[in-house]
């Protein structure tokens, strides 16, 4: 606990390592990893869990390029306490001085003209940082790669739990949270999906400067591939109902037991051409009301 104050960091030789919980993403995590060490990643931590489309081929192979700690896994689905382990391997094995606790269908992006690793040149805690999911519409789908998507979620809908279950829904569009980069040294738990971090400086700061002034880390920020293809959506749902079905105290979204819900009705091609892909003249009325928001910059800082 005390190592964080401990710690010694120095802006000029640190290490920024980044850890990603992967299953079944062999669309995207190569992707996921050159971009990630072009903006400035030094070396990851890649847990693979019982994937079976090729993803730990690829992780395998990449490892002669790049600095990977690959772990295999094959337990219950059980992301905080993966991630916190994945955290402790960077801090530990990889000396990592900061972590960023990523998705395979996430990609960071610096908001100026530094890389992630330039931004990051200072010692603190936890920073949170906004996330956005990025909208498939009919030409990205078209085109061969969902990397030619240019509209993000700028202003989410505030779908009550209630709303999830309506079919008219379209979850894509809904709130998302935030992720964290923490330092390794003083981390206590992350939680969830990695939106929330609990540490030793953090508390420090809250308790010196209370919570309300703690902010969001503006320079950075997430951009969120959730669906790709209708081949993709399927396998993830399939995914979900395996661990449903296998643990009734699976901790699990309310969205994921609807579209799990709406595969065993035989309904999920369905969902997803009525409420994921979303059509150029729906895109235009959501772009109307802000909701969402044109961005054709994105994809120029993806490897793909």
């Amino acid at each position: 606990m005390l190592d964080y104050f401990l710690h010694t960091f120095d802006k000029n030789n640190f290490r920024l390592v980044m850890t990603i919980l992967v299953k079944d993403e062999a669309d995207i995590i190569e992707a996921n990893i050159r971009t990630h060490s072009q903006l400035g990643v030094d070396a990851f931590v890649i847990m693979d869990n019982n994937s079976t489309d090729g993803t730990r081929e690829i992780l395998s192979k990449l490892s002669h390029e790049f600095e990977i700690e690959i772990v295999d896994e094959s337990g219950i689905y059980a992301q905080a306490k993966w991630m916190k382990k994945l955290a402790k391997i960077a801090k530990e094995k990889l000396k990592a001085d900061w972590v960023i606790n990523n998705d395979a269908d996430e990609f960071w992006i610096p908001q100026n003209e530094l890389n992630l690793k330039e931004n990051l040149a200072f010692k603190g805690s936890v920073l949170t940082c906004h996330r956005y999911n990025m909208i498939l519409d009919e030409l990205s789908l078209k085109s061969g790669s969902f990397f030619n998507a240019n509209y993000y979620v700028n202003n989410p809908i505030a779908y009550t739990k209630h709303k999830l279950q309506n079919d008219k829904v379209s979850i894509t569009l809904g709130k998302i949270g935030p992720k964290t980069i923490v330092n390794p040294h003083g981390l206590l738990s992350l939680r969830g999906g990695n939106h929330k971090a609990l540490h030793i400086g953090r508390i420090s700061d809250t308790l010196r400067s209370g919570y309300d002034k703690i902010k969001r880390f503006e320079t950075i920020e997430v951009f969120h591939y959730p669906i790709r293809s209708y081949e993709q959506f399927e396998r993830n749902i399939k995914n979900r109902k395996k661990l449903l079905e296998g643990s009734k105290k699976v901790s699990m979204g309310p969205h994921y037991r609807r579209w799990v819900k709406i595969y065993n009705e035989g309904k999920l091609a369905q969902e997803f051409e009525n409420n994921i892909l979303f059509s150029i003249s729906s895109i235009k009325v959501l772009e109307k009301y802000d909701i969402v928001k044109k961005d054709e910059s994105i994809k120029t800082r993806i490897l793909y």
